[in-house]
């Protein structure tokens, strides 16, 4: 794959080629990498130490959970201002700010002195959204969409690593330093990040001649669009069902199947090297194959994986191989869906990519945070895995209808992306 021959559009580098540490071209594909790495990192790595954060601050697993939810909630919210900041200022400097506010906030959840102040940063530590969100829009400013979708592949795919590894690291680092080392880490590579974007990560996105508010005032052109809501939920939901294993997973390995820290992060890696599995399937065939086959057939490996863990567990079958191998499939439809997805929301008005892809993150992880929340809520005192998984399965099945009613639109209009 040759990055260089990256093309932008809306942008005053048309053509410029990439080389590496130079703020006057586009960014190397590993910038990108290591900017959504850092989002992902800072999204699972203290997974398995929630059970000890509840004991050190003295509050219940549902509240502590919050340190997921209201993570992803803030996310979300972030996100609808990020796009339309990054379309009027640029990509670059909305980037630098999130990865600053990530490490001031970092730097806050060290300090803090019990749960309420520690949940308060964190919250702020979502300014990390940049990452997601903008690294697509770069993306989608230098490819056309097909092989925006390939590159989005390969660009998730090198960030699916930390989430194989994060949480096993984070178990890790529990046992051996206790749980706020894991937020040293994230404050140690929040810097480097900062770092490596401001010597790297050229802009990309021609700037705007319409006003702040003018960039708002452009959400109904997108909101009114039924194949953006497709392309939004079909991602929603395909990856909200690993937002709800965020969610709930810490609970059952604890006290369902009475896992540790260290080995709760070497089983939760399993959903990443799906992940990983997925986006490598995207880079490779995304761009032959059509980005709305690619959700298709990823949202159906998520509910088949799913649906065997369901009958495996009714059949009396269960424990960690069973509950964390079906975490595979979920990681491989992600892998398929949410590059494809993302590129299919972005090239239904592609003046507004910025705007679209912090929507559309809105909608995604908004859904995600939701489903985290009722993961908390639904697992319990005597409740084994199955009512996690029973959420987990419906909100593939939803992510199914989505994208079948994008294919009957695009049909009945005589559009090409399938």
């Amino acid at each position: 794959m040759d990055f260089r021959r990256a093309r932008t559009y809306r942008t005053g580098m048309s053509h410029a080629p990439i080389r590496f540490l130079d703020r006057t071209s586009p960014p190397h594909i590993a910038t990108l990498v290591l900017l959504t790495g850092l989002a992902a990192l800072a999204m699972n790595i203290f997974l398995p130490s929630l059970p000890k954060m509840a004991e050190w601050y003295g509050a219940p697993y549902a509240l502590i959970q919050l340190t997921v939810a209201g993570f992803l909630a803030t996310n979300a919210i972030m996100q609808i201002f990020i796009g339309p900041l990054s379309d009027k200022f640029g990509r670059r400097p909305i980037i630098l700010a999130g990865v600053m506010i990530f490490c001031l906030a970092t730097i806050g959840c060290l300090l803090a002195w019990d749960v309420y102040v520690f949940l308060f940063f964190r919250m702020l530590q979502a300014a990390v959204a940049v990452g997601f969100a903008l690294s697509r829009a770069v993306v989608r400013d230098m490819f056309p969409p097909d092989k925006a979708a390939s590159m989005m592949g390969y660009v998730t795919m090198g960030m699916s690593l930390v989430p194989m590894v994060a949480p096993a690291l984070g178990g890790l680092i529990d046992e051996t330093l206790g749980w706020r080392a894991s937020f040293w880490l994230m404050l140690v590579l929040g810097v480097a990040i900062i770092a490596l974007v401001w010597a790297d990560l050229g802009e990309t996105a021609q700037k705007s001649d319409r006003t702040v508010l003018g960039q708002f005032r452009e959400y109904p052109e997108l909101l009114t669009s039924p194949r953006f809501w497709g392309y939004c939920l079909a991602c929603a939901f395909s990856s909200g069902a690993f937002f709800a294993f965020l969610g709930g997973a810490p609970y059952v390995g604890s006290e369902v199947f009475g896992l540790s820290p260290a080995a709760f992060g070497v089983w939760a890696a399993l959903p990443g090297i799906g992940y990983f599995l997925g986006n490598f399937a995207t880079g490779l065939i995304a761009a032959r194959v059509g980005v709305n086959r690619m959700i298709m057939a990823g949202s159906l490996i998520v509910a088949a994986g799913m649906a065997a863990a369901l009958v495996l567990g009714w059949a009396r079958i269960s424990g960690p191989p069973v509950f964390f191998g079906a975490m595979i499939f979920v990681g491989i439809g992600n892998g398929m869906t949410i590059p494809s997805a993302t590129s299919g929301m972005l090239s239904v008005r592609p003046h507004l990519a910025g705007t679209a892809s912090g929507l559309g993150g809105t909608i995604q992880i908004g859904g995600g945070a939701a489903l985290s929340v009722v993961a908390g809520l639904i697992l319990g005192p005597g409740r084994d895995e199955t009512p996690l998984l029973l959420l987990m399965f419906g909100s593939a099945l939803c992510g199914l209808i989505a994208i079948a009613l994008v294919i009957r639109r695009e049909r009945r209009l005589g559009l090409t992306l399938s």
